[in-house]
């Protein structure tokens, strides 16, 4: 594997010397205005333009444009002929496409599989300015624009399908997006070491298909290469004998068409041999035939996660291999402020004029002050994409960030909105010995205790807080990314901080279940740790003199659930005063942990074999509305579908009017169709989740009122 280079050490390009953008051109004419006869990169994406660095195609540009590369920008282009594609002009390195911030499907379809109104990444919240599984047809619209330029996919839609995947939208198994894209070069993970890499090397007349050695890509190739050693995946985690088809692993003169390649496997190999060593997968053929395999590949990708131990993977897709090297190198911290500290505009081209970006407006003022989660939830997908090792910026650079805010973000009152990142309090945190932690295969660090190799220390970042509200100008800095409670326990100071300086009366906490079948299927703790939180959340907001209350949200129908878990659930809702404006079902992203589980019925968290546990699978447009319905206990809309499972359940004492009951035995005159007050497929508002406690006041209201926003 190619060593990890210091990203901020390369000999910039030539066209250095054509100095800063203001924005990234998005025309001809700009680019003109800036000197440039053409672009070296051109990033194609499903967002708009916001030059911010919560922006993905903003981070790559300016990182190149750092390098003395000219990126130049085509946003939400029209896919439906190349003409949109050629508006920039032929790129003189590669085109780098991504579907923005989040999977396209994600994007434009909720968890029922309905097409969403609106889209908040696009000017005015309009829906539909973007194409079902954008990645594919950026691709092949480029490629029919400029048939020879290269074409590299990133951002965390071709990341999460960089090899055969569960894909919810079709309920099937889908090939790697690399293929079906038919692109040169996929880059995963957090891109910014990878996409240095491969400009400067394009740059100095290298070909695409030469770049096999770099970490964090995945390229297509027709055979191992001489000198490498094959180790079977189920070699490593058995799963017991194959279901028909015959095995494709098995030695025979001649495969059958489509099956993997006849190679001659290994048990083990030598540490000195690990570089040259290479996991081959089942092929997609034999994990879309079988749910089991499917759960096996899951575990073994999850297993070879670490970039400190981590193997080349291969997986056959009928003639052709997709090769997976390992993941890539976490940033420096140098690295991080280097990256963060570019010169964004921090606001939208000015091609959008006045027209409002929700995506923005949420985040324009919010500062990132780290990378990655070794939370490991198996519903979530930052691990798989950013990893588990925490990548941190130092204290100045977050400092001067918010310097830079104040001073230059319009409508800037003295607020910052979030400093944060993934989770809030994880800042810092790493393995106290990196030995360990280079050869760790545990999926989270948390689960199902706190690892006693994991530093909790969470001074250095009560000392950036307290650094933060110090500064001149700033009058309040609050946390609005979710807070992991079983660590925040660890460090009262930090509660303490939290609650007396940083939360502005309601903060979001995300127990997201309370019986033991969905925690242990999601990896979270369980309630006690929230109950220790909330004890030390209220007693210094008291202290403080502040009336402040926690907002917990929750996932219906994940796996492991049951109706009577749910039904547990909406009972600690009501005895704890909390009624769930919206709410949000499990939706089975690609490549989690979860949606394994989801597909195959098997826990790849455990060893998989035939006879391995089962998981109960809350399948079903019926069965998931209600496990929503009893987080919405209070709406009159679910309370029909409420009362007959309590009758199926043995649990008809809970209909009725007295305080013991979860839902009355009249019905009054609906309101409106589905679930919920709000229409399906419809963001209510930039943060979907929102939660009222009913402290505040106890009194029912006919609506309830929305107090404290949540986001899911």
């Amino acid at each position: 594997m190619q060593p990890a280079a210091d990203i901020t050490a390369y000999r910039k390009h030539w066209a250095a010397r054509f100095g800063t953008a203001p924005f990234l051109p998005m025309s001809r004419a700009e680019m003109e205005l800036l000197g440039w006869d053409s672009c070296d990169v051109i990033i194609i994406t499903g967002d708009a333009y916001v030059d911010h660095p919560s922006f993905g195609m903003a981070i790559i540009g300016r990182v190149l444009e750092a390098q003395g590369f000219r990126v130049g920008i085509i946003a939400q282009p029209d896919w439906h002929s190349p003409q949109a594609f050629a508006a920039l002009g032929r790129p003189n390195l590669f085109f780098g496409i991504t579907a923005g911030n989040m999977d396209s499907m994600v994007n434009r379809y909720t968890a029922d599989r309905r097409l969403r109104s609106d889209d908040a990444y696009t000017p005015g919240g309009a829906g539909g300015r973007r194409p079902d599984r954008s990645v594919i047809v950026y691709a092949q619209r480029a490629r029919e624009a400029f048939k020879e330029v290269p074409i590299v996919i990133g951002g965390i839609e071709a990341s999460l399908r960089r090899i055969a995947h569960f894909d919810y939208w079709s309920e099937k198994v889908r090939r790697s997006v690399l293929l079906d894209a038919k692109a040169d070069l996929l880059v995963y993970g957090n891109g910014e070491r990878q996409i240095c890499d491969i400009a400067h090397r394009l740059a100095a007349g290298a070909s695409i298909g030469d770049i096999t050695d770099l970490r964090g890509t995945a390229f297509a190739r027709k055979a191992v290469p001489a000198g490498w050693i094959e180790i079977d995946s189920t070699h490593l985690d058995a799963p017991g004998p194959l279901a028909a088809p015959a095995d494709p692993y098995a030695m025979s003169a001649r495969p059958p068409q489509g099956s993997a390649q006849v190679v001659r496997f290994v048990r083990r190999v030598k540490n000195a041999d690990r570089e040259r060593s290479v996991i081959r997968m089942p092929s997609y053929e034999t994990v879309a035939a079988d749910p089991v395999l499917y759960a096996h590949a899951s575990r073994i990708l999850h297993l070879e996660s670490n970039p400190g131990n981590a193997r080349a993977l291969v997986q056959r897709h009928g003639d052709t291999d997709v090769w997976l090297n390992p993941p890539p190198v976490p940033l420096s911290t140098r690295e991080m402020d280097w990256v963060y500290e570019r010169p964004y505009a921090r606001a939208p081209h000015p091609f959008y004029g006045k027209a409002s970006i929700p995506a923005y407006k949420m985040i324009r003022f919010s500062v990132s002050i780290q990378r990655g989660c070794f939370g490991g939830c198996t519903f979530c997908s930052i691990t798989e994409h950013e990893g588990r090792i925490i990548q941190s910026r130092s204290e100045d650079s977050v400092l001067r960030e918010i310097e830079t805010v104040r001073d230059s973000v319009p409508g800037f009152t003295g607020v910052i909105s979030d400093l944060g990142g993934p989770t809030a309090n994880m800042y810092r945190l790493a393995c106290r010995s990196p030995g360990i932690e280079s050869a760790c295969r545990r999926p989270s660090c948390v689960y199902p205790a706190i690892c006693p190799n994991l530093n909790t220390d969470h001074s250095p970042l009560i000392n950036l807080y307290r650094r933060a509200r110090e500064l001149p100008g700033i009058r309040k800095v609050l946390i609005a990314s979710g807070v992991r409670y079983d660590l925040a326990i660890e460090s009262p100071e930090y509660v303490k901080e939290l609650a007396q300086h940083h939360t502005g009366g309601y903060l979001k906490i995300a127990p997201e279940a309370l019986a033991e079948g969905p925690l242990s299927k999601m990896m979270k703790p369980g309630v006690a740790a929230y109950d220790r939180f909330r004890e030390l959340f209220e007693r210094y907001s008291r202290e403080a003199g502040k009336e402040q209350y926690l907002i917990p949200y929750f996932i219906a129908a994940h796996p492991g659930t049951s109706d009577e878990d749910m039904l547990e659930l909406a009972l600690w809702l009501k005895r704890n005063g909390f009624r769930a404006d919206q709410v949000q079902a499990f939706l089975p992203g690609p490549m989690a942990t979860a949606t394994a589980m989801y597909h195959s019925g098997r826990n790849p968290l455990k060893r998989i074999t035939r006879d391995s546990e089962r998981v109960l699978i809350p399948k079903g447009l019926k069965i998931r509305r209600l496990h929503k319905a009893f987080l919405r206990y209070h709406d009159p809309e679910n309370w029909p579908l409420l009362r007959e499972a309590l009758r199926r359940l043995g649990r008809a004492d809970l209909i009725g009017s007295g305080r013991r009951h979860l839902v009355p035995a009249f019905q009054p005159r609906p309101r409106s169709a589905g679930t919920g007050g709000a229409p399906e497929g419809r963001r209510a508002t930039a943060r979907p989740f929102r939660t009222q406690h009913s402290g505040l006041p106890r009194v029912p209201r006919t609506r309830p009122r929305r107090a404290g926003p949540e986001s899911s």
